[in-house]
């Protein structure tokens, strides 16, 4: 089952999370063999902002259980927290898909302390091997992707802000930091640059907060919305900015901490 934010119509529409068995295919890498591209990825409307990093990023540590459809679909273990001058945001995420076999992914980011990040791996196991590596340098991201059987290759995007959320398939945690980057005292619609890094896909999300902010279980929690053109993700934050959980309505998919 896919939990998907894609369009056929356009390049930089793209999945922002995705669930299961159908999320691991590595068809999508197949038109990637294109050998090195550049895109330029959409305007973000929120500047980077130069803050501390307690007033961004926060450590955290937790594990989330994923379902779809009322039905478990898998776990992910994640662990935020400063690395020296730098933070590292990681996590393992099992997919346990009715059928076909389970698989592993790994994420493995590190930022500055706006949130700016610097360097970012994953990789899966299961019934196909892959992994990437991905540097940012400035407004540019170069992806160095390994398929199994095939000769690594490169592909880079370049952006119009160094401040690029990575929202990856299957790292929810990584919601929690887009989290921290929305300026509640700005408040209203903001627009953030991102990059999906196993779709090899830059585009942008809008976030808000709606004012008919809802609990999510156990307490009132705050409530954020992010929204591409093709479906909308509710955040549910406690009271220290942590993701406690998530929701895509349309497809019938929840992630719920643990």
């Amino acid at each position: 089952m896919n939990l998907a934010l894609k369009s056929p119509r356009r390049r930089h529409a793209f999945r922002l999370i995705s669930i299961a068995a159908a999320a691991i295919s590595l068809g999508f890498l197949g038109a990637a063999h294109s050998g090195l591209r550049t895109f330029a990825a959409a305007k973000s409307s929120v500047a980077p902002r130069s803050t501390s990093a307690s007033s961004v990023l926060a450590a955290d540590k937790g594990k989330f259980k994923i379902t779809t459809n009322g039905q478990p679909a898998g776990t992910e273990e994640f662990d935020i927290r400063p690395n020296g001058d730098h933070w590292l945001a990681q996590s393992t995420t099992e997919l346990k898909p009715e059928q076909g076999p389970a698989t592993r992914v790994t994420a493995h980011l590190t930022l500055q302390p706006d949130a700016t990040p610097t360097t970012y791996a994953w990789s899966m196991e299961g019934a196909k091997k892959a992994a990437a590596d991905i540097t940012f340098q400035g407004n540019v991201a170069t992806i160095i992707l390994h398929l199994e059987g095939a000769k690594p290759f490169t592909q880079q995007f370049t952006f119009t802000t160094p401040q690029v959320v990575v929202l990856d398939n299957n790292a929810y945690h990584q919601y929690e930091i887009l989290a921290r980057l929305y300026d509640r005292d700005k408040k209203g619609t903001q627009t953030f640059s991102v990059l999906v890094p196993q779709e090899m896909t830059p585009g942008s999300v809008t976030v808000d907060a709606p004012t008919d902010s809802s609990s999510g279980g156990g307490g009132k929690l705050e409530e954020l919305r992010v929204r591409t053109q093709d479906l909308e993700v509710d955040l549910y934050l406690d009271t220290n900015r942590k993701l406690m959980r998530l929701v895509a309505p349309a497809s019938n998919a929840e992630v719920v901490r643990e």
